[in-house]
C-alpha cells in the first residue's frame, strides 16, 4: 500500500508521524476524532476508600479528641492517592491519536492519503515510491557514489510534486466523469473534447515524469549490480597468488593459467561498467531536474 505522501516542508518529526499512520489519517478524513483529553481527577475506585478512611478519621477524633490523627491520617492517604494518580499515564495509543490529530490538522494540505487519488494514480504514485525507495536504498547512494545528499532532498520534493499532480487530475477526472454520466449530446462532447485532450496531455506528462524517475533508477540498480560484482572479483584477485602458487606446485599452469587471467580482464570490465554506469546515474538525475520552473 502507498505510504502518505508529506510536503517537504512539514517538519521532519511530524512528517514521520504522519507516514507511519495513514489508515488513521484515513479515518480523521472520513470525519472520526479522538476524544480530548479529560481534566484531570481522581480515579472512582480511590474515591470510596477515601470517605470510608475520613469517616474512621472522624470517629476515632470523637472518641480521642485528638483531633491532630484526623488530619494526619488525610494526609498519608492523600499523599498515597496522589503517588497512585501520578503513576496513571494515557494509553499510548489515545496520546497517539491526539497528538497526530493536531498534527493533521495543523498541517492540513501539507500531506496526501490513499482517499486523495484515484486507482490510475495509485498506481503511478506507486510506482514513484518503489523507484525512489530503491534509488535511497542503494548502495552507491549510500556509499556516496551519486549525490546522496541532493537525492535525499530532491526525490521527495519530486514525489510530493508528482503527488500533489496526480491528485489534481484524479479530482478532474472525477468531475469530467460526473458531467458525462448519462449521456452526452452531440454540443456537450463538442464542448468536452478539449477538456479531454486536456486532460490526456497532462496525464501523459505526469506519466513521463514518473518513467524518468523508472529510468533513474535502473541506472542506479545497474551500478549497484556493477559495484556488488566488482567487490566479489576484487576479493578473488586478492586470493589470486595462492591460486597461482597451486598452479605452480601441481605443474597445471599449461590448463589454468588463461582462465586465471580473465580474472584481471572481469576485474577492469566491471570497472568500466560501474563507471558507466554512475555516469548514466547522473545523466538521468539530471534530466530530472527538467526545465527550470519560475
Amino acid at each position: 500500500m502507498q505510504r502518505v505522501v508529506v510536503d517537504p516542508e512539514v517538519p521532519a518529526d511530524v512528517a514521520e508521524l504522519l507516514r507511519r499512520n495513514g489508515p488513521l489519517l484515513s479515518r480523521f478524513r472520513a470525519g472520526w476524532s479522538p476524544k480530548p483529553e479529560d481534566a484531570p481527577r481522581l480515579p472512582a475506585a480511590l474515591v470510596a476508600p477515601l470517605g470510608v478512611t475520613a469517616a474512621l478519621a472522624a470517629a476515632f477524633t470523637a472518641l480521642t479528641g485528638i483531633s491532630v490523627a484526623f488530619l494526619v491520617l488525610l494526609a498519608v492517604y492523600a499523599t498515597i492517592l496522589t503517588c497512585v494518580y501520578i503513576g496513571r499515564k494515557p494509553a499510548p495509543h489515545d496520546a497517539v491519536e491526539r497528538v497526530l490529530y493536531r498534527h493533521s490538522q495543523q498541517y492540513r494540505g501539507g500531506y496526501l492519503i490513499l482517499e486523495d487519488f484515484d486507482y490510475g494514480a495509485r498506481d503511478l504514485l506507486g510506482r514513484v515510491q518503489r523507484a525512489i525507495d530503491s534509488i535511497l536504498g542503494s548502495r552507491v547512494n549510500t556509499m556516496g557514489m551519486l549525490d546522496s545528499v541532493r537525492n535525499s532532498v530532491m526525490l521527495p520534493a519530486e514525489e510530493w510534486e508528482i503527488a500533489r499532480l496526480l491528485t489534481k487530475l484524479s479530482a478532474l477526472r472525477a468531475r469530467h466523469g460526473n458531467l458525462a454520466r448519462g449521456g452526452r449530446t452531440p454540443e456537450v462532447a463538442a464542448a468536452m473534447a478539449p477538456l479531454e485532450r486536456a486532460l490526456a496531455a497532462s496525464e501523459a506528462a505526469v506519466v513521463a515524469r514518473v518513467e524518468a524517475l523508472e529510468r533513474y533508477a535502473r541506472h542506479v540498480s545497474n551500478a549497484d549490480r556493477a559495484l556488488r560484482s566488482q567487490s566479489q572479483i576484487d576479493a578473488l584477485l586478492a586470493h589470486l597468488p595462492e591460486y597461482e602458487q597451486l598452479v605452480a606446485e601441481t605443474g597445471a599452469a599449461r590448463f589454468s593459467a588463461p582462465e586465471i587471467g580473465h580474472l584481471s580482464e572481469d576485474a577492469a570490465q566491471l570497472q568500466r561498467a560501474l563507471r558507466d554506469s554512475v555516469r548514466s546515474a547522473h545523466e538521468a538525475f539530471r534530466y530530472l531536474d527538467g526545465p527550470p520552473r519560475g
